[in-house]
């Protein structure tokens, strides 16, 4: 049975030793210098880690669904009702489009709406563009 001398217990006690060359060196320097290397230890993150947080908060997923919603929608539908209804926002699977005129919007809401609907599920599915909403603008 070995003998620990009476000063190393006590500093043993006092904090906990990560190895056994940081306790010799703490106990034969006289202090203690893990908090400092704890402090120094680099603590920082790659892009990769970073990247999701960030473009969850700015809610680029939903920026970028928009931005092909309105490509989409000026190459698939009709040239004549893309010159006068633009969609405007998505929200909650609700596209809204805005139309320029009454005898324009009257068109699109009773003939056009299950056509342009029809189009735009079959490019993002039906979870994305659930029903979409005109409005006079």
């Amino acid at each position: 049975m070995s003998v620990i001398p009476k000063p190393f217990q006590e500093y043993k006690a006092k904090a906990p030793f990560r190895s056994e060359r940081n306790r010799v060196l703490s106990q034969w320097r006289g202090i203690d210098l893990e908090p400092q290397e704890v402090a120094r230890k680099n603590t920082g993150r790659t892009p990769s880690q970073i990247m999701p947080a960030i473009l969850s908060k700015f809610r680029m997923d939903k920026r970028q669904s928009e931005a092909e919603i309105v490509n989409v929608w000026n190459e698939s539908i009709d040239p004549q009702i893309t010159a006068h209804a633009q969609p405007t926002g998505l929200n909650k699977g609700t596209l809204f489009v805005t139309v320029d005129s009454s005898p324009w919007l009257d068109e699109i809401v009773r003939y056009r709406r299950k056509e342009i609907l029809t189009r735009l599920q079959h490019s993002f599915g039906k979870e994305l563009v659930v029903k979409i909403s005109f409005r006079l603008g």
